[in-house]
C-alpha cells in the first residue's frame, strides 16, 4: 500500500505537466475550435529555449520569461498566417495545418540538436520531504501546485472576465459575438498565444523529469489530449483532474507492470475508451456537415496513365542504382498514399496510423519468411494481418468520426509503437528482422545486387492498386463510401449500412497499407520497424492531403515528396540532410495548402478539364455527357410498379430527451397510395417523430410497425431498406458528387458481394424504373451532370425528394420539402407529392409550415403540440377543430423546443 502511494505521489509532476499542455489544447478549441496536435511541438519549443538561455548565462525567472513570450508570439503568428487564412477549408485541412507545424518544428530540433538527450536541472527543489514512512519528492508538489493555481486562475478568467465570456460565446456563435464587438480573430490569436505559452512553461517544468528530447516531448500531446478529451476540449478543472490521474496512472503501472510500452500505452487506451463510450453509431440531427475536400472522379485514362507507366519503366531500366531505390520507395509510398485516398479521401475517415497498419503487415511477413514461407505468401498472409489490425482500428470509428477519430487511431498507432516495434523478441529492436534476399515466381528479388527487379515489382503492385481504386471510386461501393464521408444520416436513409461501409473502408485501406508497407520494408536484408513510427503516419496524411486526398493521382503527387523517394530520396543523399529536406517538405506543404487546401491534383485537374473543355470547342464537340450515354430506356417510366399495398402502423410512440418529453404516445396508421399531413407549432415534436419512425431515434416507448412487421429494433438503414425512406429538413444532399450519382446512391442495390465485385470491375447498370420516373416526374434530366451544390435551392429540394423516391421505398416521409421555396415551386412541390400517392402508390407523411398547402395535397391531417397528438381527420375537420386553432392555426405563439 505504501508503494502505491509513493509511486502516485511520483506520478504528479508528470500528470500536472499534461494537465498544462491540456489546458492549452483547451484553450486553442475553445477559441477556434481546432484540436492543436502541435501542442507538444510547442512544449519542445518552450523547453529548449529556456535550455538555451540558461546555457547563455541567464537568470532562470529570465529564461522563462523569453521563452514564455517567444512561445505567445509563435502562437499567435500560427493562427495569423496559417489558420486564419484556412478558416474556411475543411476541418481535415486545418489538422493537418497543425500536423505540419508539429513537422516542421521537430525537423528545426533535430538539425539544431540531433538525436542527443540533454539532462537539465530543475528549478525547483527536488529534495524529498518525510512524512512518516514516505518520501514526497518537493517538484512533484510544487508542479502540482503550479497545475492547480493555472487551472484556478483559467477558470475564473473564463467564467468571470469579459474576455473569457467573450471567448465562451465566440466558440458558440462567431456571428453573433461579432456583432456585439468582439473580434473572433483577435480572440482567436490570443488564445493561441495563450495556449502556446502554457506549452511552453509545461516543457520546461517536466524536462527535468523527463530530460530534453525532441521526439519524447513532441509526443506529451497524447497524453495531454487524453486529458483534454476527458475534460470535453472545454473543462479546464476536469482536464487538470484527468491529467493527474493519467501520470499517475502511469507511474503505478511501471511499478507493477514495468513490461514495454505497457505505462505509456495507459493514456492512449484512455482516449480509445473514451470516445467509444462517448460517441454514436450515427451523429445527431444537430451534427454539423463538415465541409470536405475535393473529390475525383476516379477515372483512370489510359492515354495518359499508360505513357506515366511506361516513362517509369524506363526510369527503372536506366537510372543509376541509387535513384532505382528512391524511386522504389515513392512507389510503395504511394500505396500506401492510397489507403488514404480511399480511406479518408472516399470514406471520410481520417486516420493517422497508416504506417502503423503497414508496419504490421511487413511484420507478419518477416516473421513468415523467417519461418520459410514463400515471398508471395508472406506477401498475402501480410495483406490478411494488416486487414485484422485495420479492423481494430475501425472498431472506434464506429462511433467516433472527424478528429476525434484522428485522435483515436493516433493514440492506437502509439500505443502499437510503443509495446511492438519496440519490442526486441517481436520486432528485433534496433537490429531489426533479418529476412535476406527473396524470390517470386521465379525471379531473383536480391535488392542489393539488382533492384531494377524489385522496382518493377512494386511498380506492378502500384498499378493494380491503382485500377482496384479506382474500379471502386466508380462503382456503388464507392458510391456508398462517398455517401458515408459526406452525410452518415442520408447514407442510413438510403439503406446503406454506414458501420459496414466505414468497417470495408477500413479493412480495404488496410490491405493496400500492408502491401505497400511489406514490399518497402523488404528492400532492405533486414527489415527495421523504427520506418514505421507515427510520425511517418503524419506525414502521409499530409502529403496525401497535399496532394489531394480525393483523388487518385494525389497520392501519386504526393508520394514524390516522400522521406527516401523519388526525387527526395536523390535530394538528401546529394545535397543535404533527412531533416533538412523535412523541414523544406513541411514549409512547403504549408505553403501549398495556403494555396489551395484541396491539394495540387484539384488545380491540375481544373487546369486539364479547362484545357479539354477549350480543345471540345474548337472541334465542335458539346453536350452533356448524361445525354450522351444511354442510362435507361424512354418507356421505363410506364415500366415502373406501384408499391404493393401495405400499413404503416404507429403504436403510443413516445421519446424522451432526459427529463423532456418530445413526444408522448402518439398513434397513427398510414396506407400506401395515402398522403398524412402532419402540423403543429415549432417544438411540437414533427422532426422527432419522423426520427423515430424511420431508425435515427431511439424511442422509450411505443412500437412501429411496417407491414405487419414490428420493425422498432431496427436500425435505419434496415428500415430503409424494408421500404421506409425519408427526405430532411436540411436536404443532407451529397454535396460533392452529382445528381446522377446522388441518384444513384438511392436505387443502387445493397448486396454485400459489391465490395468484393467492385474490387475488379464497376458493374454499372441501367438506372431502375423508380430512378428514372423520379428523374422524369421532378425533371431532372438537364442537371444529371451537374454536382449538387451547383443547383439552387429550389432544385435540390427537388433532388432531395427524388432521390428519396428513388430507392422505391412503400412510404415516404417528408420533412419540410417546400421550406424557403416560392409559391408557385411550393404548388408544383405539392402536385408532385400527390403524384407519387396516385401514380406510384407511395404512402406519405408531409411535415410543412404551409397550411395551406397541406390542406390541398393530403387525405388527412395529424396535430401535435408539445409532443402529444391534439387532432387526426380529414383537412376539413382539422380546420375547424377548437384545440387545432388554439395550438396553431389560430394562435400566435410560437414553441421552442428540444426534438423539433
Amino acid at each position: 500500500m505504501l508503494d502505491a502511494v509513493q509511486f502516485a505521489l511520483l506520478g504528479l509532476g508528470t500528470g500536472a505537466t499534461y494537465a498544462l499542455v491540456g489546458q492549452g489544447v483547451v484553450l486553442i478549441y475553445r477559441a477556434s475550435g481546432i484540436l492543436n496536435f502541435a501542442q507538444g511541438a510547442l512544449a519542445m519549443v518552450g523547453a529548449y529555449t529556456f535550455f538555451e538561455s540558461t546555457k547563455a548565462g541567464l537568470a532562470k525567472p529570465v529564461a522563462l520569461l523569453i521563452a514564455v513570450v517567444l512561445l505567445a508570439i509563435l502562437g499567435a503568428a500560427i493562427y495569423w498566417l496559417l489558420m486564419k487564412p484556412l478558416r474556411q477549408a475543411s476541418p481535415l485541412v486545418r489538422v493537418i495545418a497543425t500536423l505540419g507545424v508539429l513537422l516542421v518544428l521537430q525537423a528545426i530540433a533535430s538539425i539544431r540538436y540531433g538525436a542527443a538527450t540533454v539532462f537539465v536541472d530543475s528549478w525547483v527543489p527536488t529534495t524529498s520531504l518525510q512524512w512518516g514512512p514516505l518520501l514526497v519528492p518537493q517538484d512533484r508538489l510544487w508542479l502540482t501546485g503550479f497545475a492547480v493555481i493555472l487551472t484556478v486562475l483559467l477558470y475564473a478568467v473564463s467564467k468571470a472576465t469579459k474576455f473569457g465570456l467573450a471567448t465562451t460565446a465566440v466558440s458558440e456563435n462567431e456571428r453573433a459575438a461579432a456583432s456585439v464587438g468582439w473580434s473572433p480573430d483577435l480572440l482567436s490569436a490570443v488564445n493561441w498565444a495563450a495556449g502556446a505559452a502554457l506549452a511552453g512553461v509545461a516543457g520546461i517544468l517536466i524536462t527535468p523529469l523527463t530530460s530534453l528530447s525532441g521526439t519524447s516531448l513532441t509526443w506529451i500531446v497524447v497524453p495531454a489530449m487524453a486529458a483534454a478529451l476527458i475534460g470535453g476540449f472545454s473543462s479546464f478543472e476536469l482536464t487538470l483532474v484527468a491529467g493527474l490521474a493519467i501520470g499517475i496512472l502511469q507511474s503505478e503501472i511501471t511499478h507493477y507492470y514495468p513490461e514495454q510500452g505497457f505505462a505509456q500505452s495507459v493514456p492512449l487506451l484512455l482516449i480509445v475508451l473514451v470516445l467509444v463510450v462517448r460517441g454514436r453509431s450515427l451523429p445527431l440531427r444537430s451534427h454539423l456537415i463538415e465541409r470536405l475536400p475535393a473529390l475525383g472522379s476516379g477515372v483512370i485514362r489510359i492515354r495518359y496513365a499508360g505513357p506515366v507507366a511506361a516513362i517509369a519503366l524506363v526510369m527503372i531500366v536506366l537510372f543509376p542504382f541509387n535513384w532505382v531505390v528512391a524511386l522504389s520507395s515513392s512507389l510503395n509510398a504511394g500505396m500506401i498514399l492510397l489507403s488514404i485516398v480511399v480511406l479518408t479521401g472516399f470514406a471520410g475517415q481520417l486516420s493517422l496510423a497508416q504506417y502503423t497498419i503497414a508496419g504490421v503487415g511487413a511484420l507478419v511477413a518477416s516473421q513468415l519468411v523467417i519461418a520459410g514461407w514463400p515471398f508471395g505468401f508472406a506477401i498475402l498472409a501480410a495483406i490478411g494481418g494488416a486487414v485484422l489490425a485495420g479492423l481494430v482500428f475501425a472498431i472506434p470509428a464506429l462511433r467516433a468520426r472527424g478528429v476525434n477519430l484522428a485522435i483515436v487511431t493516433l493514440a492506437l498507432g502509439l500505443s502499437l509503437q510503443y509495446t511492438v516495434f519496440t519490442n526486441t523478441s517481436i520486432a528485433g529492436g534496433t537490429d531489426g528482422l533479418e529476412v535476406g534476399s527473396q524470390h517470386l515466381f521465379g525471379i531473383d528479388l536480391d535488392t542489393l545486387a539488382s533492384p531494377r527487379e524489385y522496382a518493377v515489382l512494386c511498380l506492378v503492385a502500384l498499378v493494380l492498386v491503382i485500377c482496384i481504386v479506382g474500379n471502386v471510386r466508380r462503382s456503388r461501393t464507392g458510391r456508398r463510401l462517398i455517401a458515408v464521408r459526406t452525410n452518415e444520416r442520408a447514407a442510413a436513409s438510403l439503406g446503406i449500412d454506414v458501420l459496414g461501409a466505414k468497417l470495408y473502408a477500413f479493412g480495404l485501406s488496410a490491405a493496400i497499407a500492408g502491401l505497400g508497407g511489406t514490399l518497402l520494408a523488404f528492400m532492405n536484408p533486414s527489415v527495421y520497424f523504427s520506418i514505421f513510427d507515427p510520425v511517418r503516419s503524419i506525414t502521409a496524411v499530409l502529403l496525401a492531403v497535399v496532394g489531394g486526398v480525393g483523388y487518385i493521382i494525389g497520392a501519386l503527387f504526393g508520394a514524390t515528396l516522400a522521406d527516401g523517394g523519388f526525387p527526395g530520396g536523390v535530394i538528401v543523399q546529394n545535397f543535404s540532410g533527412h531533416e533538412w529536406l523535412t523541414l523544406i517538405g513541411g514549409v512547403a506543404v504549408l505553403l501549398i495548402l495556403l494555396q489551395d487546401p484541396n491539394g495540387m491534383a484539384r488545380s491540375q485537374s481544373v487546369a486539364v478539364k479547362h484545357l479539354l473543355a477549350q480543345i471540345s470547342k474548337r472541334i465542335g464537340r458539346s453536350g452533356s455527357a448524361a445525354k450522351q450515354r444511354n442510362y435507361w430506356n424512354e418507356d421505363a417510366l410506364d415500366a415502373h410498379e406501384r408499391a404493393e399495398e401495405s400499413t404503416l402502423a404507429i403504436q403510443n410512440l413516445s421519446v424522451r430527451f432526459g427529463g423532456v418529453i418530445a413526444l408522448n404516445d402518439v398513434s397513427f396508421t398510414l396506407r400506401t397510395g395515402e398522403v398524412l399531413g402532419l402540423i403543429g407549432p415549432n417544438g411540437a415534436g414533427k422532426t422527432t417523430l419522423i426520427d423515430a419512425v424511420t431508425g435515427f431515434v431511439k424511442p422509450s416507448g411505443g412500437e412501429v410497425v411496417l407491414g405487419g412487421q414490428s420493425v422498432t429494433g431496427w436500425r435505419a438503414h434496415r428500415r430503409a431498406r424494408a421500404g421506409l425512406s425519408r427526405s430532411f429538413q436540411s436536404l443532407e444532399l451529397f454535396e460533392d458528387i452529382s445528381v446522377l450519382d446522388n441518384i444513384r446512391a438511392a436505387e443502387d442495390r445493397h448486396d454485400g458481394l459489391a465490395y468484393l465485385t467492385s474490387l475488379f470491375y464497376r458493374g454499372e447498370s441501367s438506372l431502375s424504373a423508380a430512378a428514372v420516373a423520379a428523374i422524369k416526374a421532378f425533371g431532372l434530366e438537364e442537371d444529371l451532370d451537374k454536382r449538387a451544390d451547383e443547383l439552387s435551392f429550389g432544385r435540390r429540394r427537388l433532388v432531395s425528394i427524388a432521390r428519396a423516391a428513388s430507392a422505391a421505398p412503400s412510404f415516404l416521409l417528408l420533412d419540410e420539402p417546400c421550406a424557403g421555396l416560392s409559391e408557385t415551386e411550393t404548388r408544383e412541390t405539392g402536385l408532385l407529392i400527390r403524384e407519387l400517392a396516385d401514380r406510384w402508390g407511395v404512402g406519405i407523411v408531409l411535415i410543412e409550415h404551409d397550411v395551406s398547402m397541406v390542406m390541398s395535397t393530403c387525405d388527412r391531417v395529424m396535430v401535435l403540440d408539445f409532443g402529444n397528438k391534439i387532432a387526426e381527420g380529414s383537412p376539413d375537420d382539422v380546420r375547424e377543430n377548437e384545440a387545432v386553432k388554439e395550438a396553431y392555426l389560430g394562435g400566435s405563439r410560437v414553441q421552442a423546443r428540444q426534438g423539433e
